[in-house]
């Protein structure tokens, strides 16, 4: 008696089910894997462009720093595609209608494009992690009901209602729970950490994008900007939704 005679002794119905929890542990390990690793690497990266960017002499060895090594991670990404819709706008103007308005309305647009994109990239795989955390238990929860259902169908039919007859199908039969929380929780863990992790460098990437605006837009820091002209750029910048 155990897990491998209740595997073996159930029906079509809950191996399917333990199947459907094996696929749904592998999905969630290696959403967690592929998310952990890339967070590493994505807060790894961000510091030293920030490090470089904040120690640079000018915009032009921070555009010659992207251009030779390209982005790797949100804040590069941000500053690059910021630092191009301004030079793109300063020399070709209002060409087309996406880049209407002001240079400093056309930048907005832009800023706001890439914080959107950023947030879905970070928060691409939770919703996975999510569902499988809020479902596994269920899962594993009918995967017991179903065997337990069939235990004592076979105890009926056997006639033989001692505690040792009844204890042994209906123990295994539990197996299934057990097996949908041993998937359950890592997945609900991950998904709280995961989503943790996004709300903080998401501040961080608004913070940053509302500092390169002023940058851009007046060629001086942020507190220089503001103290000559109150509330105009702190006004420009969407913050980025950070999830929930």
């Amino acid at each position: 008696m155990g897990f491998s005679h209740f595997i073996a002794q159930t029906d079509v119905v809950g191996q399917g089910l333990f199947v459907i929890l094996v696929l749904m542990s592998l999905a969630s390990w290696a959403l967690i894997v592929t998310k952990g690793v890339g967070l590493y690497l994505r807060q790894k990266r961000s510091q030293a462009f920030l490090t470089f960017f904040w120690n640079a002499t000018s915009l032009e060895a921070v555009q010659h720093e992207i251009s030779t090594h390209g982005v790797s991670e949100p804040f590069s990404h941000l500053t690059s595609h910021a630092m191009h819709a301004q030079a793109h706008h300063a020399r070709y103007g209002a060409a087309k209608l996406e880049e209407a308005g002001s240079a400093q309305e056309f930048l907005t647009r832009t800023i706001k494009k890439v914080l959107d994109e950023e947030t879905m990239r970070m928060e691409s795989g939770l919703t996975v992690l999510a569902t499988i955390g809020a479902t596994a238990p269920f899962v594993g929860l009918f995967g017991t009901v179903w065997g337990v259902y069939h235990a004592l169908l076979a105890i009926g039919q056997t006639g033989a209602g001692t505690l040792d007859k009844v204890a042994g199908p209906v123990g295994e039969a539990l197996i299934m729970t057990g097996v949908g929380l041993a998937v359950a929780i890592p997945a609900v863990m991950a998904y709280n950490w995961l989503t943790r992790s996004n709300r903080v460098w998401g501040a961080r990437l608004d913070a940053f994008a509302f500092e390169l605006f002023a940058f851009l837009s007046t060629g001086q820091t942020l507190k220089n900007s503001t103290d000559a002209e109150p509330g105009r750029a702190p006004a420009a910048v969407v913050p980025m939704k950070s999830q929930a």
